[in-house]
């Protein structure tokens, strides 16, 4: 692109240089009155031409007219053989010959400022009418980028914490690669892969992995790129992509946030016939037609796989259904080590350390707690990482910056610190719940305090004494703030709207309330759209609707209550931890021990 505007920027230059030589030109030329033969022998014998040139077919000069004014003349010259003896006997001060231009001279001489306009409105007008109609005309043609092989950096190797996914991709890069490999045995290349996971897994990573290893044209376009306000433009840029991909193959489609096109048909109330819904329907042709597609892939990623068409997804079409999920323990190492790779790490800033700190974190959330520590680094002078900047980039991840700014009055901290207290002594009393890292009374994102807790290893799956108890450490705040100061605040505002959540789906998908029974009463994930929410009502009677409400309040009741027992038998350390936090600020779980060791004492 930058080399096409140098070139345009230079051809505008010469242009004008070329303008100014012939205006120049122009302006040099002398304007010659045309005269008879006769007055220039007649002004020649009164003396007055000073200035002749002889040409085989013209004569011009100089003479001075009655005021005594030089003028330029040019008259057609007539048999004379004494012209030149007539010349020096008038006493011409200057005469001379010139060559004669013969017809191809004169014919470029006239013709070529006609020509040489006539190019530059080729150029600069004509040309770009014929380019704004070709691209008028590419209206409907696809965006997709085609990655050059030189630009594939990524690998396989780039890739961690998930392993399978991988296992699964690396199956289709042989496909590509030895394609007779399979045909020999009667197995067919798929002719869709859909990645789908929560947002920062990898998805899009995997593909361009899959670029970098199977050496073949990769075409890369998002799926919002296919839809316009224009109907039809979103079909053909399907079918322009695909015929790109035809004459590449074998190729690799790579179409990302699939949701934004592959959304279920016919589900809203103005009718389904649309743009959308038609360039679905020439992604269903292309993947699954008449005409087969060989050597041609089709890798898409989204995060709503729930929503995707089940036309989309049956085999033919995305024989593959690959799911990326959040890493384990080993895998979030990996990833940490991929991120660390350009990072200069202190030898004590151990990743397994920060891996099991970060349970539930994404791809993208752990390189983001690589980047952060490193700003952190640099910001305090230091010639490393150190563990302690990857151990306060978590907290910045889940709860954001420091905000050192917000001063909080005395009575404010004080609450502040009754209130995360709270949290802390339930959360050590309680069996089954996540070892307490960290307690701040430091503002942090929209938090004014905050307590952070990380589990051991990795769960996947959840008791409901578990979940009880989490609703009781959700609670210990603000029953701490009501036995303290006989008020509550606003500050636990978020507690109340987790720990209703939470006992909502113990009632309504868990099926942990003996009251309700094990019913899954949750509405489908299908019914999202608006024209279906309005032809479906709830799944259940309003009297089952009021008996989730009696349960949902009685599991949060009894949680507050167990809340309040404990911080009520334990006072002194509530008093303690609090007084400390107003004194520091911040403590770790080691001093949260050694105040819990000497109220115990």
């Amino acid at each position: 692109m930058e080399n096409k505007n140098i070139k345009q920027l230079l051809m505008w230059i010469l242009a004008f240089a070329l303008l100014i030589a012939l205006f120049h030109n122009l302006k040099g030329t002398p304007a010659e009155t045309d005269i008879p033969y006769s007055t220039f022998k007649a002004k020649l014998k009164q003396g007055r031409v000073t200035e002749v040139k002889v040409r085989a077919d013209l004569i011009r000069g100089q003479y001075k007219d009655d005021g005594g004014h030089l003028q330029n003349f040019r008259t057609l010259p007539m048999p004379d053989p004494k012209l030149v003896e007539d010349l020096e006997a008038y006493g011409v001060p200057s005469f001379q010959g010139e060559p004669d231009r013969g017809w191809v001279t004169s014919l470029l001489f006239n013709v070529g400022a006609i020509l040489f306009f006539f190019i530059l409105w080729w150029v600069f007008v004509i040309r770009q009418v014929q380019v704004g109609g070709k691209q008028a005309l590419s209206f409907g043609r696809s965006r997709a980028r085609r990655i050059d092989d030189k630009k594939k950096e990524t690998s396989f190797a780039d890739v961690a914490g998930c392993d399978e996914s991988k296992e699964e991709l690396q199956e289709i890069v042989e496909f590509l690669k030895h394609p007779d490999k399979f045909e020999k045995l009667g197995g067919k290349m798929p002719r869709g892969v859909l990645l789908f996971g929560a947002p920062g897994t990898g998805k899009t990573l995997l593909a361009r992995a899959v670029a970098g290893e199977a050496g073949v044209p990769f075409f890369s376009a998002s799926a919002s790129e296919f839809v316009e306000m224009f109907v039809g433009v979103g079909a053909s840029r399907v079918r322009d992509l695909f015929d790109q991909a035809k004459k590449s193959a074998p190729a690799v489609i790579f179409v990302d946030e699939l949701d934004a096109v592959g959304r279920h048909r016919f589900a809203g109330i103005g009718g389904g016939h649309d743009e959308r819904e038609q360039t679905l329907n020439q992604l269903l042709i292309e993947l699954d037609g008449f005409e087969q597609n060989q050597g041609i892939v089709l890798i898409a990623a989204t995060n709503r796989p729930d929503v995707i068409d089940p036309a989309l997804l049956r085999p033919g079409r995305f024989d593959r259904q690959i799911h990326v999920p959040l890493p384990h323990l080993k895998g979030r190492e990996e990833i940490l080590a991929v991120h660390a790779r350009k990072v200069r790490l202190s030898p004590g800033a151990d990743l397994s350390v920060i891996a099991r700190r970060t349970p539930g974190f994404s791809g993208a959330d752990l390189a983001n707690v690589i980047n952060e520590s490193a700003l952190l680094a640099a910001r305090r002078g230091k010639p490393a990482v150190e563990l302690s900047d990857l151990e306060e980039s978590i907290e910045r991840v889940v709860a954001g910056p420091q905000r050192k700014s917000r001063l909080m009055s005395d009575q404010e901290k004080r609450i502040v610190a009754y209130h995360e207290s709270g949290h802390t002594i339930v959360a050590k009393l309680l069996p089954n719940t996540d070892p307490v890292h960290k307690v701040s009374i430091v503002s942090r994102g929209h938090a004014l305090g905050y307590t952070l807790q990380l589990p051991k290893e990795d769960k996947h799956l959840t008791s409901r004494s578990e979940i009880l108890n989490r609703l009781a450490v959700l609670l210990g705040g603000r029953c701490a703030e009501e036995m303290v100061f006989s008020d509550i605040t606003t500050g636990a505002a978020d507690d109340l709207a987790k720990a209703s959540s939470f006992a909502l789906k113990m009632v309504t998908e868990f099926g942990m309330s003996d009251k309700v029974g094990p019913l899954s009463l949750k509405e489908p994930e299908r019914e999202i759209f608006l024209g279906r929410d309005i032809a479906h009502g709830a799944s259940y009677s309003e009297a089952t609707a009021q008996l989730i409400d009696t349960e949902v309040k009685r599991i949060i009741l009894e949680a507050q209550a167990q809340a309040r027992d404990l911080l009520e038998k334990h006072k002194k350390i509530l008093d303690d931890l609090a007084a400390k936090l107003i004194d520091r600020e911040i403590l770790s779980g080691e001093d949260i021990d050694a105040i819990f060791q000497a109220a115990a004492a």
